[in-house]
């Protein structure tokens, strides 16, 4: 009897922290909520970025081999310092600085949507760009400058019966290499980049995002390069200029 109340009592509990990783379906035993049905934040909407840090390296092209604040290793510093704008240009890769590893950082608006239940797009008018935040399984294609982009909601507990809160977590792989930064500080195709939204009120009412973001290149970096950025939520699409991307 001994060894049967200890088996269901095991049983039991692994059966209850599978529930609370979300397995078995919703709450009443239902269907698993959808990426936007389980949404922890309100995302969308448009979002202009606020520059308040790394102004000179964020808003101009920085100088060839201007690397501060980065983590390159030798190797990622000998490439950057390959770079050759006009050589981009003529071979069609315009876009190497706008991929998922670059284009937050780059001042602009942003556009949030859901484009279905389990799929959270973004789209950028710098470099007119779209990344796709899947909430669900989805088969990698080729690699791209946007990569494959896995997203989950980190839902902390509500208080008393508040909203709940928490933040969204992506981590992006299958990525083709591409620049960090616009003046040809470079990442590889091994990168992973892992990224948490955070939605906060400010004293005056305004709807920011923080972004913080975490890059890891076992070729080009001597550790992760991690950095925060921030958007200021706007009231209508007022300011929305898609622009193609450049290479200076």
């Amino acid at each position: 009897m001994r060894r049967i109340s200890f088996v269901f009592i095991a049983l039991f509990a692994a059966s209850s922290a599978f529930a609370q990783r979300g397995g078995g379906g919703g709450r009443g035993g239902g269907p698993p909520a959808t990426g936007r049905g389980g949404a922890a934040l309100d995302l969308t909407g448009y979002w202009v970025s606020v520059i308040n840090e790394d102004w000179r390296l964020r808003m101009v092209t920085p100088a060839k081999g201007q690397f501060d604040a980065l983590t390159l290793n030798a190797e990622g510093r000998r490439v950057g310092n390959t770079w050759d704008p006009d050589r981009d240009e003529k071979a069609g890769e315009q876009c190497k600085a706008y991929g998922a590893a670059g284009v937050m950082r780059l001042p602009g608006r942003l556009h949030i949507t859901w484009e279905n239940e389990n799929t959270l797009r973004l789209d950028t008018d710098t470099g007119n760009q779209t990344r796709r935040f899947h909430f669900d399984a989805v088969q990698p294609g080729e690699p791209s400058l946007q990569g494959n982009s896995i997203a989950t909601w980190q839902v902390g507990p509500g208080e008393r019966g508040a909203p709940r809160t928490g933040n969204l977590k992506v981590v992006t792989t299958n990525l083709r290499a591409g620049y960090i930064r616009k003046n040809g500080a470079p990442h590889s195709d091994k990168a992973v980049i892992t990224e948490y939204f955070d939605l906060n009120t400010m004293p005056n009412g305004d709807q920011w995002i923080t972004i913080t973001t975490r890059i890891d290149d076992p070729l080009y970096f001597t550790r992760p390069l991690i950095n925060t950025t921030d958007f200021k939520k706007l009231p209508d699409n007022k300011g929305w200029n898609p622009t193609p991307c450049s290479v200076k």
